[in-house]
């Protein structure tokens, strides 16, 4: 993958720096504040340098680094255009000397007017804290994958919606909404995504028109809850003004080591929003958004008061699901299909992928080019899967063959993705193993791989104590053998599955094409962390286990995850399992221990050790954590505002819930981000031993245990249809019936 620039682009800047500095000898007292700040630059654009030698960087990384060169580059040529113009005095002058005297008076004269660039270099500092506040609202980065969508789509596609009358009212018109059902795969993202960039371009020149959007996805609803979603949009509202807002850094100074509360991250959406004359807000594939905890509902709620108090224009897409459709009833509405030149321009961009017989028979391409879009009844994603079928073709008459066996009727993308999988399996045995060895480590895993976790993750092999790095595949041999089915987020480097459509399809039938995986992966991810690389132990120092992680690419996904596939492995895996797990956890706590590391330290989500530990239920661990009077029991993560003991009874820990109870420093009555206390979770989940267990502390009072939906514990298990939980709630004596 290219990435437009190299270390040669920093050794220009460092160079220019250097050459601006020399400039500089010489200067009065008042000018050495600004040779210093330009030195300190060149020092450390020489360090990026000799460091780009080493380090293999990710995308992302690549795309910051980019950033910060150009940003240096433009600050010192700046610098150098003024500069160039005062030697222009050393010229025209008789003396060197008296030319240079000339030069530093002149500028002395006008100290403001050198001061700029070096002043631009001191609101770079301004800035990475401003970017430090924005991440700590969340690490998504929306603006990758708009660029990257934006990078798919053929000139032209999604005119038809640009040119409609529903949209051009809706763009013109404050306090409106636009809502665009459509089936699934015909286009609705990368059809928001040409909405979004007809927006920006739009508004490009006016500053007072907030533009922020969100793209759901079924692979992340862990990380797009309601308050992560209404975070995005406070981020990118809040990035395209000058100066933070007050509501921000505000937010930010009160939980900088936590997380705010939904209802705070909305005070503060609407006090930036109110900056602007106008906002526009997109969310796409609503239906991949999450539901549970009312996470859909919520967001939508935030949304519409936002838009109502404040004329915000909305625009978003989904499936045709009822419940959806229903919130939107009353609005602009227009179903997205894709349109006959949408597909016509798609598959003209692709012809050239056509079997070199085809371009001698161009009725051969026409061919294929109508029987494509007369298949395809509205759907995009369709017209990908059809013309993969036809590209590996050898004759004239298997391609006719191949579109006229082109599936039709309400089945159609199972049929479709049948009929690929058939072709996996028609591959060389090795490359069609290797196919359904990706797509399971896709479908099957925890969060979204990069493609170097996935070319590691299958380079593993079984039994082995080093990884052979002549083992590995290229990425585009992965996806080629993958027939269309996975695809790249160029941004992000994250490959996935191409469509929700193909998750969908192999949630029903995983067990026909991929009947082991679970034991594969488990297998894999335990041969990985029982490396000769790893015997080292455990890493003490925060800046070793950075380096261990970006050495070893999967190695963070198979030291969080492989118990949660061995949970769902078949027992031939068993024997790698118990290999790996010789050393008990209690002895691994134990030996953690000696080193006196951070036992309360946190994660990324502000959960510790001892949250970890309760929810899987290790109690082992949790004694031990215990045991060393350092942790705090009542601590709550930042997503969820959840203590050990929320997370044990959610779990269905009961030994956990008893050895935390037992402590008895524990906040029984403690509520996470819903209002929910340990009752009512343990209500909610149907643990009935943990309610027990909750209600001998006689320390909680169920009717004012009333959480941010209206429900208590006795009406929530009312509610679920917890019989025995409904009894032990009346039994206690503390149910207010009324």
């Amino acid at each position: 993958m290219s990435f437009g620039f190299g270390i040669g682009d920093f050794i220009a800047v460092a160079e220019l720096a250097h050459k601006i500095r020399k400039v500089f000898v010489g200067a009065p007292s008042e000018f050495q504040a600004i040779s210093d700040e330009v030195r300190s630059l060149s020092i450390i654009l020489q360090d990026i340098e000799v460091s780009l030698v080493d380090y293999d960087l990710d995308c992302q990384q690549h795309t910051l680094l980019k950033e910060i060169q150009t940003s240096c580059e433009y600050v010192l040529k700046s610098l150098e255009k003024k500069i160039d113009k005062y030697q222009e005095l050393e010229h025209r002058s008789g003396s060197l000397r008296k030319g240079a005297k000339r030069i530093w008076k002149r500028l002395s004269w006008e100290p403001e007017d050198t001061n700029r660039g070096v002043d631009q270099l001191a609101r770079r500092a301004d800035d990475q804290e401003q970017l430090d506040i924005l991440n700590w609202l969340t690490p998504i980065n929306y603006a990758l994958q708009q660029s990257d969508f934006i990078s798919r789509q053929q000139p032209g596609t999604g005119q038809w919606l640009l040119n409609s009358d529903e949209y051009q009212t809706w763009a013109q018109t404050p306090n409106e909404t636009l809502f665009c059902p459509g089936m699934p795969g015909a286009g609705k993202t990368i059809l928001t995504a040409i909405v979004t960039d007809n927006l920006i371009k739009r508004f490009s020149r006016d500053s007072d028109v907030g533009i922020a959007y969100v793209y759901c996805n079924f692979n992340r609803k862990a990380e797009q809850k309601a308050d992560d979603l209404l975070a995005s949009l406070l981020k990118q509202l809040s990035k395209s003004i000058p100066h933070l807002p007050e509501s921000v850094t505000t937010l930010y100074k009160d939980h900088k080591d936590g997380r705010p509360s939904l209802d705070e991250i909305s005070k503060a959406l609407w006090s930036v929003t109110a900056m602007y004359s106008r906002v526009f807000i997109l969310v796409d594939a609503l239906d991949e958004c999450s539901i549970s905890d009312g996470c859909r509902t919520r967001f939508l709620d935030e949304i519409f008061a936002v838009q109502a108090e404040l004329r915000a224009n909305v625009f978003a897409t989904s499936r045709h699901i009822p419940e959806i459709t229903k919130r939107f009833e009353g609005s602009i509405s227009l179903e997205i299909r894709a349109s006959k030149e949408d597909v016509q321009r798609y598959l003209d961009s692709r012809m050239s992928e056509l079997p070199e017989f085809t371009s001698e028979r161009l009725g051969l391409q026409e061919e294929v080019r109508n029987s494509i879009v007369q298949s395809v009844h509205g759907m995009f994603l369709l017209a990908r899967l059809y013309f993969d079928s036809v590209i590996n073709k050898t004759s004239p008459k298997a391609i006719r063959n191949a579109l006229k066996e082109l599936p039709k009727g309400s089945e159609v993308y199972d049929h479709a993705y049948h009929s690929v999988m058939k072709r996996i399996e028609g591959q060389d045995p090795d490359n069609a193993n290797v196919a359904k060895q990706a797509l399971s480590w896709i479908f099957f895993a925890e969060r979204p791989l990069s493609t170097t976790e996935l070319q590691h993750a299958l380079a593993v092999e079984p039994g082995e104590s080093l990884l052979d790095e002549d083992n590995l595949s290229q990425v585009k041999t992965l996806v080629s053998l993958c027939a269309g089915l996975v695809m790249i987020d160029e941004e992000s480097g994250i490959i996935r599955l191409v469509h929700y459509t193909t998750q969908e399809y192999f949630e029903r039938t995983h067990n026909t094409w991929f009947p082991e995986a679970q034991s594969d992966i488990t297998i894999r991810c335990v041969t990985y962390l029982s490396f000769d690389t790893f015997q080292s132990g455990y890493c003490t120092r925060k800046e070793e286990l950075q380096e261990r992680l970006r050495s070893n690419p999967p190695y963070s996904y198979a030291a969080e995850n492989w118990g949660y596939h061995a949970l769902n492995a078949s027992p031939t895996s068993l024997q790698a399992v118990e290999g790996f797990l010789r050393d008990t956890p209690k002895e691994v706590i134990s030996a953690l221990l000696q080193d006196n590391p951070e036992v309360d330290i946190k994660d990324d989500y502000g959960r510790t050790p001892l949250s970890w530990a309760a929810c899987a239920g290790q109690e082992a661990t949790v004694e031990q954590l215990l045991a060393t009077g350092k942790v705090d029991v009542n601590s709550e993560d930042r997503r969820w505002g959840r203590t050990p003991l929320c997370w044990a009874a959610r779990a269905g820990q009961v030994a956990v819930v008893q050895q935390l109870l037992a402590t008895g420093k524990v906040d029984i009555n403690s509520k996470d981000k819903d209002g929910q206390t340990p009752l009512s979770i343990a209500v909610i989940t149907g643990h009935e031993h943990i309610v027990q267990q909750i209600l001998a502390t006689g320390k909680v009072g169920i009717d004012s245990e009333v959480d941010y939906f209206g429900g208590t514990p006795l009406s929530r298990a009312i509610l679920m249809g917890h019989e025995a939980i409904v009894r032990q709630l009346l039994l206690s004596g503390k149910a207010n019936l009324d």
